[in-house]
């Protein structure tokens, strides 16, 4: 009878392990190969840089995206000229106040298809304001890795009250404001 138990729930447990085809990847974001990649504009030009993940998780289940998060240090913002004025600037409180703010975090809560496209959808929040966006991801998988791959975007740093030169708060600017769209593009690289 023991054994009959046993064998039962061998073959109960090898049923539910076919049944259940969810695979989750949970901290495995591999922060050296992921990257971030940001682009801020103004009437006279542009500066563009970097920003790292510190931590991440993606939920995947039959190669489709069903949730997960990732969190970014904010005192890695890096400008890809070099320049140490505009990165302590940005992390001021003109800008993203990281002192108050050290990390900004992306959670997923949705994905679908559309025009042939796999659209991500997530709460974003910047200096601790959650604001929803969506955007469009390719993701790659492979017997090492998953890639998550954006194309780019824009996010409007108005809606996270980051002020500085903004016209959205400012309208005596004339031609010395800073767009308040600015691009992001994210690649993210998860170890299975």
């Amino acid at each position: 009878m023991k054994k009959v138990r046993i064998l039962i729930l061998a073959i109960a447990f090898i049923t539910m392990s076919f049944v259940n085809k969810e695979v989750l990847f949970d901290n495995n974001v591999d922060v050296t190969s992921s990257t971030i990649q940001w682009k801020g504009y103004k009437p006279t030009g542009s500066h563009h840089g970097t920003i790292n993940l510190v931590s991440g998780e993606l939920k995947l289940e039959e190669g489709l995206i069903k949730g997960g998060s990732f969190t970014v240090n904010m005192s890695t913002i890096k400008d890809a000229d070099g320049s140490a004025k505009l990165e302590r600037h940005l992390k001021s409180a003109d800008f993203f106040e990281v002192e108050a703010f050290p990390t900004s975090t992306f959670e997923i809560t949705n994905s679908f298809v559309e025009d042939g496209k796999t659209m991500l959808s997530g709460d974003l929040t910047i200096k601790g304001i959650t604001k929803q966006i969506t955007f469009p991801v390719v993701v790659i998988e492979d017997e090492e890795d998953i890639t998550l791959t954006s194309e780019t975007f824009q996010i409007n740093r108005a809606d996270f009250n980051v002020k500085y030169k903004s016209k959205s708060f400012f309208n005596d600017l004339k031609d010395k404001f800073v767009n308040d769209e600015f691009d992001l593009q994210v690649n993210v690289v998860i170890k299975k």
